[in-house]
């Protein structure tokens, strides 16, 4: 990556949006700007977990202010990032369809394992160059990341259903503050918590960080009233919770140190993190600078540097968890890519979309470690359940549907083969699948496939079919299957 190339990333988190613009230099970002609005859309989603016409709308509105100070950007340049309410709310695809159109970037709603590794790399990145092992904990509007690592690398990740919006909207109603509602608040905390201790026992680890808002907002407001700066201890949190009971609602709370839009969630986050201290036997904790926005910058560096991308390595990773053919797995992804790149136009956006389908051809019998009867339905499972570091929910869907769409009939995937470069990714999945029955290397240089007007054809040398009989035969079945779709296969192999 050149020197002083711009980077964006957007955190669409559960209470506030945040945009953070950096330029590279040298393995690191220099701070360019930062924007952040509370936009609260965890507040904005109902019993029925959809969000609100009007959440929606303000978080919109929100990306449209993001969006005019991206422009110039190209999308290789550009993370944005979902988290929690997106990941609870049924009609996520409603707001992030619109919400693409308008950011003018893409947007990936990622796992909770994702987005504590994505935490992680942000706090690790900005803090010294140290061997201690760490105990990285985050608290957002709707969920809690924790994280054990060392120096750049997180061993253990977890990421549990409560937060600051989540635990004040439940325990804390209309702002207001009592000791009863703290005791209930923690008590719970503590019951969705609990799974947690033999995973980040205080024997792991030495030093425990505090990411993003409710630590900082603690950290702030214990600073601004006499306590040590840059440390969180117990007694700063007693102190604040039973400032909070004295005020007894959010309108009558006047805290040096606490902004005007912190105080609605104050409640919940408090709750979280004395629960955490107590559970985990925490005596201080250290607010982090770095946090998810961060390591989204950071992880753009992997993604632009050739060969360092972690879905490449996940991908790697999750071949051999899954016992995977390799040489198999190669020549699948080598002829799928050989005939992708001749129905595809050129350009940047069809090469990741290369790389995507290469990925999934490379994942296409991870099902088989199950079983081999219907292992592209067990393949799919995997792929749409596991926790993949790097990639984002939709595009482990995607690559779900392709493998569950590798054979057998199309009637299954009748919505997404609407979308035409899926359609394409597809037919080249399954072609080079059939192509490769033999469990050998075949002969496809001369094989020409051509897309126009919603028509595939493939043709092929004079005496291919000679030559390779079942192949050919297998051709003329898929063309069978294709002539059920709104798509035609049609192979001329002679």
């Amino acid at each position: 990556m050149n020197p002083g190339t711009l980077l964006a990333a957007i955190d669409l988190g559960s209470n506030s949006f945040r945009l953070e613009i950096g330029r590279y230099h040298g393995g690191h970002i220099e701070r360019v700007e930062y924007i952040k609005e509370t936009v609260r859309q965890g507040s904005g989603l109902d019993a029925e977990k959809n969000l609100s016409a009007e959440a929606m709308q303000r978080g919109w509105a929100c990306l449209e202010r993001f969006a005019e100070r991206l422009q110039g950007f190209k999308k290789h340049q550009v993370r944005a990032v979902a988290t929690q309410t997106l990941r609870e709310a049924q009609n996520r695809e409603v707001f992030v369809r619109r919400a693409q159109e308008v950011l003018g970037f893409p947007i990936e709603v990622i796992s909770g394992h994702e987005e504590a590794r994505l935490i992680y790399q942000g706090v690790s990145h900005l803090l010294p160059h140290s061997d201690e092992r760490r105990l990285v904990i985050d608290i957002g509007g709707r969920s809690t990341e924790m994280i054990l690592g060392q120096g750049y690398v997180s061993h253990r990740m977890e990421s549990y259903r409560l937060g600051s919006v989540a635990w004040s909207n439940k325990y804390f109603p209309k702002g207001q503050f009592s000791a009863a509602a703290f005791r209930t608040a923690e008590i719970a905390a503590k019951a969705v918590l609990d799974e947690a201790i033999d995973l980040f026992s205080p024997a792991e680890w030495t030093v425990a960080y505090g990411s993003s808002g409710t630590v900082g907002a603690v950290a702030d407001a214990l600073a601004a009233n006499g306590w040590a700066s840059g440390v969180v201890t117990r007694s700063g949190l007693d102190w604040l919770r039973d400032a909070l009971i004295k005020a007894a609602d959010t309108d009558r709370l006047r805290i040096e140190g606490m902004k005007e839009d912190r105080k609605a969630v104050i409640g919940g986050g408090l709750s979280v993190l004395r629960a955490l201290f107590e559970l985990f036997d925490i005596q201080q904790m250290i607010p982090a600078q770095g946090a998810l926005r961060h390591g989204a910058l950071y992880d753009l560096i992997d993604r632009i540097s050739d060969g360092t991308d972690v879905r490449e390595r996940t991908v790697v990773w999750l071949a051999q968890r899954f016992s995977v053919d390799p040489a198999q797995a190669q020549r699948v992804s080598e002829v799928a890519t050989a005939l992708f790149a001749q129905v595809a136009a050129p350009g940047p956006a069809n090469e990741r979309y290369s790389q995507k389908l290469a990925w999934a051809a490379r994942l296409h019998e991870i099902g088989t470690h199950i079983s081999h009867e219907r292992s592209h339905h067990h393949g799919a499972y995997i792929l749409d359940h596991v926790d993949a570091p790097g990639f984002s929910l939709a595009e482990l869907h995607r690559m779900s549907l392709m493998v569950m769409g590798q054979r057998g009939k199309l009637r299954k995937l009748e919505e997404p083969l609407q979308d035409e470069l899926f359609a394409k990714q597809l037919l080249c999945l399954r072609l080079a699948v059939l192509l490769c029955h033999a469990r050998k290397h075949p002969e496809y240089s001369g094989l020409q496939l051509r897309y126009q007007a919603g028509v595939f054809k493939l043709n092929a040398p004079s005496g291919w079919a000679r030559r390779y009989p079942q192949s050919a035969w297998l051709l003329s079945e898929e063309a069978l299957v294709w002539q059920k779709t709104g798509w035609k296969f049609l192979p001329d192999v002679g």
